[in-house]
């Protein structure tokens, strides 16, 4: 591994294979409620919920052209750093949940000063191939990566 003094910085792109698999999700979900014996009531309301969920997470989760979507990470003597349009750099402490696959990279943290865990999700065509598994490794063997954000 290289030294923990090297810094490590990887900024991401909206992932085309992870809208197809949310817009399908939805569509499955949406087709469900109007083939279930519901009442249409039920069915219109929870649509809406779908709706106003799909509104919500497609620009900061999905298609990240919100200013609050996360779309960097780098990794310095000082730990980790998530980026974004509105805040740029921030600390954050990375959390044991956090998956580094060769398919998907979910990150869980929690900012500097909050209790909320968040997430975000860097499937491999967000990335170019060999910086997704830089990524990957640096997830996986840094030493201090749950410490805490300072």
């Amino acid at each position: 591994m290289s030294s923990p003094s090297e810094i490590f910085e990887c900024r991401w792109q909206a992932s085309r294979l992870l809208l197809a698999a949310y817009l399908t999700i939805q569509a499955l979900a949406l087709a469900s409620l109007f083939l279930s014996a519901i009442p249409l009531w039920g069915s219109l309301l929870s649509a809406a919920l779908c709706a106003s969920h799909a509104f919500w997470v497609l620009p900061r989760q999905i298609v990240l052209s919100h200013p609050a979507a996360f779309r960097g990470l780098r990794t310095t003597s000082d730990g980790f750093q998530l980026w974004n349009a509105r805040d740029g750099w921030q600390p954050v402490q990375l959390r044991p949940d956090s998956l580094a696959l060769p398919v998907v990279v979910i990150l869980r943290f929690r900012l500097d000063g909050e209790r909320r865990v968040r997430g975000a999700c860097i499937p491999r065509d967000a990335l170019a191939r060999d910086i997704h598994r830089r990524l990957r490794v640096r997830l996986k063997f840094s030493r201090r990566r749950w410490a805490a954000a300072g």
